[in-house]
């Protein structure tokens, strides 16, 4: 794994940043997070910039900086998460971003700094901390969890072959 901490420029990220928080933003309810037979209550919003070959937002130039800066050979998804709050951390299960995984790579760019973290099967925790870009093999199993001490956590997904 890669942690990159202030992945982009300043004002590279508060545009995202800005755009993401704004309540002008196109936000899309999921009544599930890995899966739509997750326990009652857990639920997420997306927003998906690119899937199946197919630009699916207005906002994908948005993400241009960080497509410069991780430069993939062939994109696969990029997808938003935005998870709210909760009284206590739920952690929404282990799982892999594709099942056949290989030559793969997941990143994951923290848009809010949070409580909320991506942990690994292998007990590694990563905090969600704005500007932050962390970078694995697709096939690691990890788990994201909601936040306690803000209203929303905003993590931007890529799955891409380097």
């Amino acid at each position: 794994m890669k942690v990159y901490n202030n992945l982009l420029h300043k004002d590279q990220f508060k545009m995202i940043q800005d755009n993401l928080m704004s309540p002008d933003f196109s936000w899309y309810y999921n009544q599930g997070v890995n899966t739509a037979k997750d326990a009652v209550g857990v639920f997420q919003f997306t927003h998906c910039f690119y899937s199946n070959n197919v630009i699916g937002s207005n906002y994908f130039s948005l993400i241009k900086p960080v497509m410069d800066k991780i430069n993939p050979l062939s994109l696969l998804r990029v997808k938003a998460n935005l998870i709210t709050k909760t009284d206590n951390h739920i952690e929404h299960g282990y799982h892999t971003d594709y099942d056949n995984y290989e030559k793969i790579t997941t990143g994951i760019l923290y848009v809010n700094t949070n409580n909320g973290y991506t942990k690994f099967k292998n007990k590694k925790i990563v905090k969600s901390e704005e500007n932050k870009y962390i970078e694995f093999d697709c096939g690691e199993n990890h788990t994201g969890s909601s936040c306690t001490d803000q209203n929303v956590r905003i993590a931007i997904n890529f799955n891409y072959i380097k």
